[in-house]
């Protein structure tokens, strides 16, 4: 028996807020959407893999989620670090550069950390 990772979820008080900080910060755009009374599910891709960022909106919970020590995060590849680093500078969006490793975080408009790592050769 096998599994295939498909796609991560996270809830985001604001899905136009949210897909446009996806968007901009790291060019992800949606693939699907699933429309209820309630709620929408939208999944995002980055055009190069199969695997997609599922954003929930529950319509009737506009405020931020309690994220706890929010010790989670997704991580973002790139082959220029140098210069998205300094893109996401632009955005105001850098919540923590880790230097020794070589790494940063960016944060939604939600306060999910997402990692950027440079492309390993």
């Amino acid at each position: 028996m096998t599994f295939k990772m498909v796609h991560n979820n996270i809830n985001v008080s604001d899905l136009a807020i949210s897909l446009d900080f996806y968007q901009k910060a790291l060019g992800l755009s949606e693939v699907r959407r699933i429309e209820k009374p309630d709620f929408t599910i939208v999944f995002l891709g980055d055009g190069i893999g199969e695997h997609r960022l599922e954003l929930t909106w529950l319509k009737g919970h506009p405020q931020r989620y309690n994220l706890g020590e929010n010790e989670f995060h997704l991580a973002f590849e790139t082959e220029n670090f140098e210069e998205a680093l300094a893109y996401h500078k632009e955005l105001d969006c850098v919540c923590f550069e880790n230097t020794a490793m070589g790494i940063y975080f960016i944060e939604d408009p939600d306060g999910y950390w997402l990692e950027i790592v440079p492309k390993k050769n």
